[in-house]
């Protein structure tokens, strides 16, 4: 299983932290962060909202814990910058919603959705993981070794039902994912994944879902687009570019779902733009140009919507963390895995993991609520939050010819982006007038 930033085997932390009533947000609806069971939200419209766009997937540390005067903070930050906000159904700072059959606990599911609600947020769901009685475990007992685990396909129908509850119970979310990365869906034995088992589980949820509302919107699968060098013949495809191809049995699991799904709104995955063994082709930078590729492919292939729920530029030491480089340059890569993934024709895409629980957060949106002076703002987040205003849904910004060939651009109308990819000057020329950007520079232009 591909490894995440910030994400956590271990039991996820769920310590129930209101945040801080702040005068200058308004609370669009109120929800108690401490009753779980089974009481009935406040009615809210049921409208189709807004296409989503450029956002963020909380994680197991974020603004809805930590000291009261950082989550206030980030808050404030949050809500200066209204995104997409997606949140998992347990785990990644969630806890188990449905412990036993019919016995709920939405406590945290509560206090994750207030805070988007209060930020302005679009609200996303991704429905991915499973109650421990739906998997092999007992009932009222939370294995977090687990999480991971694929329901029981006698137990299909179950996480179905704990899905249309969801949904029920947070009528103003129209967004909803159907879990994440074929976690737990690999066949051993065949040596490929359990594309049939995933589409079932998929279809269920789906009805499920248009059930409680047809205006709700779903889609996956969630697949992990996984890539080998040029050279590495593996499990080659017809997929492929300078940074080398996406592995065939990927394209099998995404071939059998595109076939046999009763429907779906958008088509979801996420990637890096590195190697499945961990190595770039020929640079990072270059190396991006993978999102732009395999964007147009599936585009073409599927005809839906394009989401990036993750994606990764930084390859991960042995203890999971991204630190090896500047912020500079890591801002630099982000940016042009942004522009990438915009050119392929990608609507949405969702950052993992704002913060962390330490001081120091490589990449991370804002500085860690868990301490006094938290919930500051960090480059990633500048540059998430001005992508995803210059460029929402329904957009449809082109490459920026800049003259240069270490400056990528990308552009409308109104704003131009530019993204210095050697950590030397470059001079460019935009709109007839010379462009100066310092090395790993990321510069944003008014061009109306």
């Amino acid at each position: 299983m591909r490894r995440h930033g910030g994400e956590r085997q271990g039991r996820v932390l769920t310590i129930a932290a209101g945040v801080a009533v702040l005068a200058i947000v308004l609370a669009l609806c109120s929800l108690p962060g401490d009753e779980g069971g089974d009481a009935k939200r406040p009615a809210r419209p049921r409208t189709a909202g807004p296409a989503v766009g450029w956002g963020f997937t909380h994680t197991q540390f974020s603004a809805d814990r930590g000291a009261d005067t950082s989550t206030a903070r980030a808050a404030r930050l949050l809500a200066a910058h209204p995104m997409p906000q997606n949140q998992h159904l347990m785990g990644w700072g969630a806890d188990n919603p449905e412990p036993s059959p019919g016995r709920y606990d939405f406590a945290d599911l509560d206090r994750r959705l207030a805070l988007i609600r209060r930020t302005g947020g679009t609200p996303v769901l991704t429905l991915c993981g499973a109650p421990d009685w739906m998997k092999g475990g007992k009932a009222g007992h939370t294995d977090w070794s687990a999480l991971e685990k694929a329901p029981d396909p006698a137990h299909y129908a179950d996480f179905a039902a704990l899905a249309a509850k969801v949904a029920e119970r947070y009528p103003d979310v129209r967004h909803f994912v159907v879990w994440n990365e074929f976690k737990g869906f690999f066949d051993d034995a065949k040596g490929r994944w359990n594309y049939e088992g995933y589409t079932r589980l998929y279809n269920l949820v789906h009805r499920a879902l248009k059930k409680v509302n047809s205006a709700n919107q779903v889609g996956g699968p969630y697949l992990v687009m996984d890539s080998y060098v040029p050279g590495d013949d593996t499990y080659a495809s017809g997929l492929k570019g300078p940074w080398g191809s996406i592995d065939r049995r990927t394209l099998d699991a995404l071939a059998y779902w595109n076939r046999h799904k009763t429907g779906a709104d958008f088509l979801v995955v996420d990637g890096s733009s590195y190697s499945k063994d961990d190595r770039y082709a020929p640079d990072p930078f270059a190396a991006a140009r993978k999102f732009a590729d395999v964007g147009r492919w599936l585009r073409k292939e599927t005809g839906l919507p394009l989401w990036w729920a993750e994606w990764y530029v930084e390859i991960a030491d042995g203890k999971d963390d991204r630190a090896g480089w500047s912020e500079r340059r890591r801002t630099a890569a982000q940016a042009t895995a942004l522009i990438e993934m915009a050119a392929g024709g990608a609507t949405s895409g969702f950052y993992w993991n704002p913060e962390n629980e330490g001081a120091d957060c490589p990449g991370c949106l804002w500085t860690s609520t868990e301490l006094d002076d938290g919930g500051r703002q960090l480059p990633m987040m500048d540059l998430l939050s001005r992508f995803s205003g210059a460029f929402p849904p329904g957009d449809r910004p082109h490459d920026l010819d800049t003259g240069g060939t270490t400056v990528r651009g990308l552009a409308d109308g109104r704003t131009a982006l530019l993204v210095n990819t050697r950590d030397r000057r470059a001079v460019v020329t935009v709109d007839g007038k010379e462009v100066t950007l310092d090395g790993y520079a990321v510069r944003w232009i008014d061009r109306s």
